[in-house]
């Protein structure tokens, strides 16, 4: 960048309103720090504020019409040629603070504190706001022009939003013009940087303001700083949990400063987010003028967000008589239309009135804890309302599911009441054909017991000549014939008994005795209101009885009319017409009779159906109950079941262990014996040497015959594992050295050595075969 100094003065009015009638706060404090050439310094530019202020009206009118007199005029060059030198000493004083910054920043804070309240001047301002946010040598930097090559999932959100900001500044009027362009740079890096944020479009604002001081790089870095260290990320995150607590203490701060403002936005249901929302997102950039809005962001960039609440306030502070009058509608348009332009002439009584407003840090933190407090709660709050309405959900469902076994439940009872009624019938019925069966059979068992009294007695009379063969021979055939009767009694007896089992089975499950009971109490009130009824009736028709037979004698008397008076005809007449109405009177009652007859019977029958209603639920009561009973088993028995399954599971795992270390051993003795076999070959050749071409033949028959005996053999294989163990690939022993002569008196011991490698096969097989 360029030095301060070196810039040229694109307005010499921002520059003048940066230091122009700033509240005269002389930080004594700090005097001592200062040098001789400061102070001068400083008190040259409060005796040009005053004079400044003195000749206001003189500065308007070089500006204004020609009409001025000559002293005005003299005045105004007077306060250019102020204005020069005070431009001038303005810059010395901001340079030397850019080039002593450590040392300003670290001991001379109130007096950099009050000239930054003052304002920064124009062509400063792009060094200080790095300065002040350090922002100057920062990492990120570097990455910028690789993140530019990179693509965003915001880009579409930042390209729409582009055209909205600022859209009557020179720098970004226009499509695809320069500020679009690298203001969209800009936002799509931060995108990058910080994905969880992405773009909020607030935040554009802020980054059209450092464009407008700055270049891109360094408009990026100072952007990228504030979203860390002046809580402005936490402003932007998509659940903004930063300005609900700036609404909360800002909320707090107008109930306590400005109470009766207030009461009158809460009876307008002015709510405070509906105005304030955009001041803290946008730091009033898009409320004020930019004249304002950066001397605004000045103090924001050394003091943070402070001054937002402290502006607010003033605001408010300014206008709460008007505000007071208006309604809803009323102080929306205020705060859009007369508002933003209240101080565009004189930024510094907004900065004077800001700080007249209290503010206590320590309130500040109270009120940040106490709505982490209530956040929490309702935090907590919204899961308790989630599970409960995932239990009422449940619970809806099992209601639901409840009503349809309860509906199957009346079914299969009102099935199973007709059940024990056919039930009771076919016992009724089997009740009576038992007597008859029993009957029958007492009055077989008497024949029989008759029978056999009769041949007890042609026994005894066999002596008698009087009976003949033919007469023994019938009685037995009626003996036999009886016999079969009573085998058939006996038969059909049993099927009774059977029977009357069978129903004593199923009288078991009609209903119990209580029930019979009230059925039999029932019964008998409905007998004796039948009763009632029939007598009623009775009376009745005695009563239509009587009435006919009167009007029979009086049809009979009325034959003879003709020769009776006209009075007595009348009177006739008269009684006939009586009589009328009285058997009219008569049907009348007994309709009457008959209809409360007719609710007798219907409120018996419901009755009835209450006692049937309500033993029905006391069996779907006891169904219930037996169902819960048997859930309980089956959780149980699935219990069971998972236990078994998992021992079921392990039992199989240990088998497949098993399986493998079986076959890892199998594998190990094949690969024994195979560098036995090996061995014993590697013998066979040596021996071969040693022995000679003579020897040849032996030998061979030697391996033919003994190497298969050594195999068969176990006794031999174990002492040959024994012997090998320690050196399973030794050198044939000096015997083999020997001369050929003793060739055969060694041979049986020299090939049983060269067998020996092969012995172990059998220890190491012997766990397989197991």
């Amino acid at each position: 960048m360029a030095s301060p100094a070196a810039s040229p003065d694109s307005s010499s009015h921002e520059a003048l309103s940066s230091v122009n009638s700033a509240p005269a706060c002389s930080p004594a404090s700090d005097s001592e720090n200062l040098s001789p050439d400061e102070l001068e310094l400083l008190a040259k530019l409060e005796e040009q504020n005053r004079l400044l202020e003195a000749d206001s009206k003189s500065m308007r009118s070089m500006n204004g019409s020609r009409r001025n007199s000559g002293s005005s005029l003299v005045s105004s060059s007077s306060a250019s040629s102020n204005l020069s030198h005070l431009e001038e000493d303005t810059w010395i004083l901001w340079g030397r603070i850019v080039n002593e910054w450590d040392e300003w920043r670290k001991k001379k804070e109130k007096l950099l504190k009050e000239l930054i309240r003052k304002g920064i001047p124009h062509h400063f301002r792009a060094i200080v706001w790095q300065l002040l946010c350090s922002a100057t040598d920062m990492p990120v930097k570097n990455q910028y022009s690789e993140l530019l090559k990179m693509s965003s999932p915001c880009e579409k959100l930042i390209r729409r939003d582009i055209a909205r900001t600022y859209p009557e500044h020179e720098f970004f009027k226009g499509q695809d013009s320069l500020g679009q362009e690298v203001l969209f740079n800009v936002m799509k890096a931060y995108s990058l940087v910080d994905r969880e944020v992405g773009y909020c479009q607030g935040s554009a604002f802020i980054v059209g303001l450092l464009l407008m001081q700055m270049p891109e790089e360094e408009a990026f870095c100072v952007f990228v700083r504030l979203m860390q260290e002046y809580r402005l990320r936490e402003l932007f995150k998509p659940s903004m949990a930063e300005l609900g607590l700036c609404i909360y203490q800002f909320e707090y701060m107008l109930q306590e400063q400005l109470p009766e403002l207030n009461i009158h936005f809460r009876s307008q249901s002015f709510l405070t987010s509906m105005y304030a929302s955009s001041w803290f997102l946008t730091l009033f950039l898009t409320t004020f003028p930019l004249p304002v809005a950066t001397r605004v962001f000045d103090i924001f960039m050394y003091e943070g967000l402070e001054i937002i609440f402290r502006v607010g306030m003033a605001l408010l502070q300014f206008n709460q008589a008007e505000l007071i009058q208006l309604d809803m509608e009323g102080m929306s348009q205020y705060f859009q239309k007369v508002i933003p332009h209240q101080f565009d002439s004189c930024p510094d009584k907004l900065i004077l009135k800001a700080y007249q407003v209290k503010y206590n840090p320590k309130k500040m933190k109270r009120l940040e804890k106490e709505y982490a407090a209530i956040k929490n709660k309702e935090m907590e709050e919204q899961i308790e309302i989630k599970r409960l309405r995932t239990e009422n959900r449940l619970l809806k469902q099992r209601i639901e599911t409840l009503e349809k076994e309860s509906a199957a439940l009346a079914d299969r009872l009102i099935q199973g009441q007709v059940t024990r009624a056919q039930e009771a019938e076919e016992n009724y019925i089997i009740k009576r054909e038992l007597a008859v069966v029993k009957q029958q059979c007492s009055s077989a068992t008497e024949n029989l017991q008759r029978a056999q009294s009769t041949i007890r007695e042609l026994q005894d009379q066999q002596g008698n000549p009087r009976f003949t063969e033919e007469f023994v021979t019938h009685l037995e055939t009626e003996l036999e014939q009886s016999r079969l009767r009573e085998t058939e009694t006996l038969g059909a007896l049993k099927e009774m008994q059977d029977k009357v089992l069978d129903m004593e089975k199923r009288n078991s499950l009609l209903p119990d005795e209580n029930n019979v009971a009230r059925l039999q109490e029932e019964l008998k009130a409905l007998k004796v209101r039948e009763a009632e009824a029939v007598k009623s009736l009775k009376e009745l028709q005695q009563q239509v009885k009587d009435l006919n037979d009167t009007w029979q004698a009086q049809l009979a008397r009325a034959s003879g009319r003709w020769k009776d008076s006209p009075r007595k005809n009348n009177i006739n007449e008269l009684q006939d017409e009586l009589m009328t109405a009285r058997l009219r009177e008569t049907q009348a009652q007994a309709e009457l009779r008959e209809l409360r007859q007719r609710v007798v019977e219907l409120e018996t029958q419901d009755q009835i159906h209450s006692n049937l209603l309500n033993r029905t639920e006391q069996e779907c009561a006891g169904l219930q109950e037996k169902l819960q009973y048997v859930t309980a088993q089956n959780k149980g028995l699935q219990t069971q079941l998972s236990e078994t399954k998992r021992k079921h599971a392990e039992s199989e795992c240990k088998r497949e262990e098993g399986m493998i270390q079986g076959q890892l051993n199998n594998s190990d003795a094949s690969q024994y014996i195979r560098e036995l076999k090996d061995h014993i070959d590697e013998l066979k050749a040596e021996i071969r040497l040693l022995k000679g071409p003579k020897a040849f033949g032996e030998a061979l028959g030697f391996d033919s015959i003994h190497i298969v005996r050594h195999l068969a053999d176990e006794d031999s294989l174990a002492s040959s594992d024994e012997e090998l163990a320690p050196a399973p690939f030794a050198l044939p022993p000096r015997g083999f050295l020997r001369p050929a002569a003793h060739a055969k008196e060694s041979s049986g011991s020299t090939d049983s050595e060269a067998e020996e490698p092969q012995a172990p096969a059998g220890p190491r097989a012997g766990p397989l075969a197991r």
